[in-house]
């Protein structure tokens, strides 16, 4: 372990009395007498009892299975999406096995006070007879992974699940990192999720608790090691602790092939349950069209292989290349499956090519790393006082403690102050190399004479996201390093409210904000009320994915709202160079010593 010091028990569980997870495990088995898996046509048609049965039946015959994303803000158009995709791929000779069923976050509110928090971009379901009516629309097996597992409506929203025919129901990942806006009980969540998972776990058939990696803490590790590690960690909670199954999915930061390729791998070996999805890798989205277009050729070749040499259950996920700047629509998702159909078969052949040696040495490291942190975590916690053999216990403390921290005490990498985690990775996670390798370049491109007076500015900024997406803000902190501006940590999912205090606390000269979910305006509109009143007048840079659904929009499909984010106040960063001016505007405004 690391010479950090450790917490004490008492700072992470400060409550004097927690409900026991024994309690809560057998009302989740006293609800499963009511609440079970209901008929839907996926079941019927491949007549399985549930998906993991399906997964691996496919898998032993050699098939690469494909998923898609479905889910507009309008249920209706989400239904009409969920037929048409099914029969766009059928009549070109295709086929979609699974649709991730894209919720908005307000789900993750209880039902009797969803009205009161602010929703995102999603779909909305408000019961039982809703996700019933989504998946009667076609043959694919439902996949509820977001906004489900892991929140304060946990129970409500896993008993409507199973009621539509759902056998893979998350996103466990997201109760670890997600946070909804304006709530902050997480006994209450964890309490909801410990019963939901004592529910799934009463099936009488077999269930995918699905975990998606990105989503939870393997986006804050700089070592993919403990990406596996989580794994292992989230094994022991669902299957020891609980009597589950867990289905990992990975692949939104996965750029480099062959770690790809070896954490698939490794995932195999850490986890015999089927796998959910291999999720595409979006951060590859960065040029034109044809140049996205190569960009997804790219990533789907790796998953398509890496199924061909070492079935996992997993499907793959052809992302459509306008995801980037917008929700993809209808015929968006076909095109994006027909053009993954045909690299299936255009790869058929490319097995003999491959030899995976250079990929299962990494995965052999993957595994090592992985089970040391597993062990880690597990020994330090219990050397605390922890009780890593009550599910509740272990979930709160773990989701208090944190990926970054978590790590940092407990990574199975040797310690190197000069790491981000002050510890040298195992196997480096590619997101933090591109990261690194990105701000390099947005310094390279500004000027030394800029790059000397904002250094000189001795400029503080706060730096925060509107959402759970963190990868923006990262970048922007690396910047602002490099340029010699202060960043300080304004968190991920900062309520306005917060964020607006944490800005006069501290006394900072500005506020970044990256966005990415599609409220960008209405969160501007309020941080901007919140600061002002209480008397501070300080910019707002905003970057990220600008645009909002419009209310009463039927379309479903946010629009831009760069020029109204500039009406409302904000000074928008559509890269983050464009940053730049600002700051040397207020280099300027501290006068001419700060800005020589």
């Amino acid at each position: 372990m690391t010479s950090l010091r450790l917490p004490t028990r008492a700072e992470i569980l400060p409550e004097p009395e927690l409900p026991r997870a024994t309690e809560l495990l057998a009302e989740g088995r006293r609800l499963a007498r009511d609440w079970t898996v209901g008929p839907c046509p996926f079941l019927a048609e491949a007549a399985v009892a549930c998906e993991a049965d399906f997964k691996r039946r496919e898998a032993a015959a050699g098939r690469v299975m494909r998923h898609a994303q479905v889910g507009f803000r309008d249920p209706a158009k989400s239904r009409r999406a969920y037929a048409e995709i099914h029969e766009g791929c059928r009549a070109a000779g295709a086929r979609v096995d699974r649709y991730g069923l894209c919720l908005d976050w307000a789900m993750g509110y209880p039902r009797a006070l969803r009205d009161a928090y602010p929703h995102g971009t999603g779909m909305l379901l408000e019961g039982p007879e809703d996700f019933a009516a989504l998946t009667a629309m076609a043959p694919v097996a439902p996949h509820f992974g977001d906004f489900v597992l892991g929140f304060p409506s946990a129970v409500e929203n896993t008993q409507a699940a199973l009621a539509a025919g759902a056998t893979s129901i998350g996103n466990l990942g997201q109760y670890f990192a997600f946070r909804l806006p304006h709530w902050d009980d997480e006994v209450e969540t964890t309490r909801a999720t410990v019963v939901a998972l004592g529910l799934i776990a009463a099936q009488p058939v077999e269930m995918l608790v699905h975990s998606n990696l990105d989503d939870g803490f393997a986006a804050h590790f700089s070592d993919l090691a403990c990406g596996l590690g989580a794994v292992l960690i989230e094994r022991h909670l669902v299957e020891t602790l609980i009597g589950a199954k867990v289905g990992h999915c990975y692949g939104h930061h996965f750029s480099d092939p062959l770690t790809r390729l070896a954490f698939q791998r490794a995932l195999a070996e850490a986890n015999p349950t089927p796998g959910t999805m291999v999720y595409g890798n979006t951060l590859a989205y960065r040029g034109t069209e044809p140049q996205n277009w190569a960009s997804l050729a790219g990533y789907l070749a790796v998953d398509i292989l890496a199924q061909r040499l070492k079935p996992s259950g997993h499907a793959i996920n052809p992302v459509p290349i306008s995801e980037n700047r917008r929700i993809p629509d209808i015929d968006e998702v076909v095109a994006a499956q027909l053009f993954a159909d045909r690299l299936v078969e255009a790869t058929e052949g490319f097995r003999p090519l491959l030899d995976p040696a250079e990929a299962d040495g990494v995965a052999a490291e993957l595994l090592a790393g992985g089970r040391a942190f597993q062990e880690r975590v597990l020994a330090g916690l219990a050397e605390i006082g922890i009780d890593t053999g009550d599910a509740l216990e272990l979930l709160l403390a773990l989701k208090r403690l944190g990926g970054k921290r978590l790590e940092a005490l407990f990574g199975p990498g040797s310690e190197a102050p000069e790491e981000p985690r002050g510890r040298k990775p195992r196997v480096r996670a590619t997101t933090f190399v591109e990261l690194a390798r990105a701000a390099e370049g947005v310094l390279a491109g500004i000027g030394p004479d800029a790059r000397t007076a904002i250094a000189a500015g001795g400029l503080t900024a706060l730096v925060a996201t509107t959402d759970v997406h963190e990868h923006g803000k990262l970048l922007v902190e690396q910047v602002f390093a490099g340029l010699g501006v202060a960043a300080l940590d304004g968190g991920v999912a900062t309520d306005p409210d917060d964020l607006a205090e944490a800005a006069l606390t501290q006394g900072v000269d500005l506020i970044a904000l990256s966005t990415y979910n599609g409220i960008a305006l209405a969160y501007v509109e309020a941080l901007r009320q919140e600061l002002a009143a209480r008397g501070l007048a300080i910019p707002v840079l905003v970057g990220g994915r600008l645009n909002q659904i419009p209310e009463g929009s039927n379309s479903s499909l946010p629009v831009e709202v760069t020029a109204e984010l500039a009406e409302a106040g904000a000074t928008v960063c559509t890269t983050v160079e464009a940053a730049v001016p600002a700051l040397l505007s207020l280099c300027w405004a501290r006068g001419p010593k700060a800005a020589e």
